[in-house]
């Protein structure tokens, strides 16, 4: 299984010496492997220096713009000393808005968020959204179509409707390697996520809490 499998770890903390342990116990040749970090760590004290002297590795910027065009704009603009290679927007932003952005990306490949996998059909309710989960999804898949951005992230369950209708690359958080609930409604295991068509998976807590280094070796066996 060289290379095949890839794999984006979330390095969801602020803590910069935990983040230097995740990227050094999660090395393999058995996985394409690329690092996510979120507001959370590009927030921290050293959180964007460090990225700044990142190399040879595969780089998501997880910040998830929302915002009118000319700041999503300007935020692009202020990223691109950074070797980024994913960075996401909500979908929700609007069509204008993801236009704009995927205009001014250079090399930064363009991730839209779809729904978010905390959120299952009760809580779209709650904040006022009347379709389901699924409707919802392929709505954003095919303004993400018209808005030609570079991916989408979606939960594995969606993943079979996203691909009938947008055609580039599919990420999918909400990943355990086992069938465990938490804070995340829809999730899924990394074997059953490419088997429904997943390019990229996103996997966190299930490699980066306890021992990394056996968690990569179950991950990898997790797949085969």
């Amino acid at each position: 299984m060289p290379m095949s499998k890839k794999i984006f770890i979330a390095c969801d903390t602020n803590n910069l010496n935990k983040v230097k342990k995740i990227i050094k116990d999660t090395q393999t040749k058995k996985l394409k492997i690329g690092y996510k970090f979120g507001l959370e760590f590009f927030n921290s004290k050293n959180g964007r220096s460090f990225i700044s002297k990142f190399k040879n590795k595969i780089v998501f910027a997880d910040l998830k713009l929302n915002d009118i065009p000319n700041t999503c704009i300007s935020t692009i603009n202020a990223l691109k000393d950074l070797k980024i290679n994913y960075l996401t927007i909500h979908i929700s932003s609007g069509l204008e808005t993801l236009k704009a952005v995927k205009k001014v990306s250079g090399k930064i490949k363009i991730v839209g968020v779809t729904t978010l996998t905390s959120l299952d059909s009760r809580g779209l309710k709650e904040i006022g959204y009347n379709k389901s989960v699924s409707q919802l999804v392929i709505h954003q898949a095919k303004l993400a179509t018209k808005a030609k951005i570079d991916a989408i992230v979606c939960s594995p369950h969606e993943v079979r409707l996203v691909k009938k209708n947008f055609k580039k690359e599919v990420i999918t958080p909400g990943i355990r390697l086992s069938n465990t609930n938490d804070d995340q409604k829809r999730v899924m295991t990394p074997k059953e996520a490419f088997k429904n068509g997943s390019d990229w998976i996103v996997i966190g807590r299930p490699i980066t809490k306890g021992n990394i280094k056996t968690n990569i070796k179950n991950l990898i066996n997790n797949l085969k």
